[in-house]
């Protein structure tokens, strides 16, 4: 329960019960939305400023030291932090993957047998797995499906999100933002004795229906929306438009080249220019090539545009040959190994806010970007120059190695399955067993099953879902499904600073009574609206708010905004903190609310209005369920 706020006659003002410490944690409110929405850092850089800001002017905002640094601490955190690592043991054993390989078998080429599989598969499997590595591992394998099946990549990708999503509010664990709204309601059940931590099933009631109706949604009507913006098996070369960017030019007898290496061959600094192979006495060399010799004859596979060409030719003695039209000519002998793939930046990639230069991709990974689509847009000309941002699609030509190397970084998520993935198949077992024994420990009634069979130590086993999560991460390196040093490699370190910092600002509006104000306001709509009327309102207005800002930081502000609404009006808070936490874990209206949305922006090629074209009858379809079936189940 929050300290309580003494108002002064010199606090207030001009009589409107605002306060200065509500003007001042508004203030800091209103600077978080437009950092999280204009992003000119990254948005856990911009919560653990939020975070600062509170503490420093603690005169104000009430959060002390130990409030302020609360977040790290934080039961939501370290759950989230513990299922993440969880979600990675899973994925190494590759069990995802092989169900996946079972949607190809199922799915064949026919579009509704595929979207079935999709859905049917994507939604379960993220109640129990963290829906966001759920649908980077499927999205090399959904764009399989669908390139096999002569569908558009662009009809399965999306569905495949938007189940994930779905599937997501069928558990506590199904999404971080479950776990920090059920924290949230714990911490504020000492003023609202009608909140309390959500247990494992919870919701599973209405999450299953949101699920089924959502799938009917896209299995009859939602796909009928999306364009076929992906050609099934499109050329790349042509998807990107990149053609007159490949150039083929033989180095003539006294050009400078003549003996130096790869790398040194092009000042990149002058020439927007990369060198992507090296053809010689009829044999292709792709990377690595830096310290490979240019030798008089040798053609010399350039990615620039048509000026830089004609300098480059002029002053450097090459012959050019012509363009390259397909992706068959960028690859090498035997032309069944794949080199030109999509990877997708996420949130925790290192090369997120950095460049091809800064970030020495090149040397580091042995691989050539050809093209970046961000945000829609294509981009073909200074690429070292380029700032990545979360979502951005390189394509990537490498040899077959490089590609597998990519694959495993962390830092990509590849638009194709990697040729040669190192799973753990034979630890599927184990994995399996753990997260049946995570979830089971802490869904299991013990202290009930203890009074009805009068076993009285059975209560005592009774465990948070915290705590069964670390006793998980720990079987999990006991067994052998993960590595001890793979651990900190499957955390999203980004979401981990983003809770740590955007939880104090939570307990600043509660503390200050700017939740209570904004409550207060909304609650005059009661005075015209029926409560479940009202319970809508908050359902949409929180589907907004974290279309601009994350699903995390948008339960943080939103559930004492509602449970004070829901008081003062006389309804029940519990409902409203349900549909505010099933507001923000499903986001269909645009690519950046929801970090599933963003892997398959590019592998789609989506434009943002898909979102808002397929979308947005979703959302306004489960708006009414859900707000329905909260009242049906648990009463407004």
């Amino acid at each position: 329960m929050g300290r309580p706020v003494a108002v002064s006659p010199l606090q207030s003002v001009a009589g409107t019960g605002v306060t200065v410490e509500m003007l001042v944690v508004f203030a800091i409110v209103l600077l978080a939305l437009v950092l999280f929405t204009t992003e000119p850092v990254a948005i856990d850089v911009t919560a653990i400023l939020v975070m600062v800001l509170l503490i420093v002017l603690e005169p104000w905002t009430q959060i002390s030291l130990e409030e302020g640094i609360s977040g790290f601490s934080n039961p939501a955190t370290i759950t989230v932090l513990a299922m993440l690592i969880l979600s990675a043991g899973i994925s190494r054993t590759g069990m995802v993957q092989i169900l996946g390989r079972k949607i190809s078998n199922f799915a064949g080429d026919d579009l509704q047998r595929q979207l079935l599989a999709t859905v049917g598969v994507t939604g379960p499997v993220s109640g129990f797995i963290n829906n966001t590595p759920v649908v980077a591992v499927l999205v090399p394998v959904i764009s399989d499906v669908a390139n096999n099946g002569n569908t558009s990549p662009s009809k399965l990708l999306l569905p495949l999100s938007y189940a994930s999503q779905m599937g997501g509010m069928l558990t506590l664990i199904g999404t971080s933002t479950n776990l920090l709204a059920s924290d949230i309601a714990r911490r504020l059940s000492g003023t609202y004795p009608s909140l309390h931590e959500l247990s494992m099933f919870e919701f599973t009631k209405l999450g299953v229906i949101v699920l089924l109706v959502g799938s009917i949604y896209l299995l009859t009507v939602g796909h009928r929306l999306l364009p076929e913006r992906v050609p099934p098996e499109e050329d790349y070369i042509a998807e990107y438009g990149i053609r007159e960017y490949l150039t083929e030019v033989r180095v003539r007898e006294g050009s400078p080249l003549v003996g130096r290496t790869v790398d040194a061959a092009i000042d990149t600094a002058t020439f927007d220019a990369d060198v992507l192979q090296v053809i010689r006495d009829g044999e292709q060399f792709v990377e690595p090539l830096a310290q490979k010799e240019v030798h008089t004859g040798d053609v010399l596979l350039l990615r620039t545009d048509a000026d830089t060409l004609r300098q480059l030719a002029r002053l450097d003695h090459l012959s050019m040959m012509g363009h390259l039209d397909t992706d068959a000519e960028l690859e090498p002998a035997p032309e069944t190994e794949q080199t030109i793939v999509e990877v997708v930046l996420p949130r925790e990639s290192s090369l997120v806010g950095a460049t091809l230069r800064t970030a020495a991709f090149r040397q580091r990974y042995e691989a050539n970007v050809l093209a970046v689509r961000s945000r829609g847009e294509i981009i073909r000309e200074r690429l070292d120059d380029l700032t990545f941002r979360t979502g951005d699609t390189l394509l990537v030509q490498a040899a077959t190695d490089s590609i597998d190397r990519l694959a495993r970084t962390g830092d990509f998520i590849l638009s194709q399955e990697a040729s040669r993935p190192e799973y753990r198949t034979e630890k599927i077992p184990h994995a399996v067993a753990i997260m049946l024994g995570v979830v089971g420990f802490a869904a299991l009634p013990w202290e009930a099953l203890a009074g009805a069979t009068g076993v009285a130590p059975l209560a005592a086993l009774q465990q948070d879902i915290l705590v069964t999560a670390l006793a998980g991460v720990v079987a999990m390196v006991l067994t052998g499904v993960l590595h001890a040093n793979e651990l900190y490699d499957a955390v999203e370190w980004n979401v981990i600073f983003l809770l740590a910092g955007v939880i104090p600002l939570g307990i600043a509006l509660e503390q200050t009574g700017a939740a209570q104000l904004l409550g207060a306001a909304v609650a005059t709509t009661g005075e015209f609206l029926p409560a479940i009327a009202v319970l809508w309102v908050f359902y949409v207005a929180t589907g907004l708010v974290t279309e601009v800002i994350s699903n995390n930081a948008s339960v943080v502000l939103m559930i004492p905004v509602a449970a004070a609404a829901a008081s003062a009006i006389g309804a029940n808070v519990f409902a409203f903190v349900l549909a505010v936490m099933f507001a923000a874990s499903t986001s269909f209206l645009g690519p950046v609310g929801y970090q599933t949305n963003l892997f398959v922006y590019g592998p789609g090629g989506y434009r943002f209005t898909d979102y808002i074209r397929v979308g947005l009858p979703l959302q306004l379809i489960l708006s009414v369920v859900t707000v329905a079936g909260i009242a049906f189940f648990w009463g407004v």
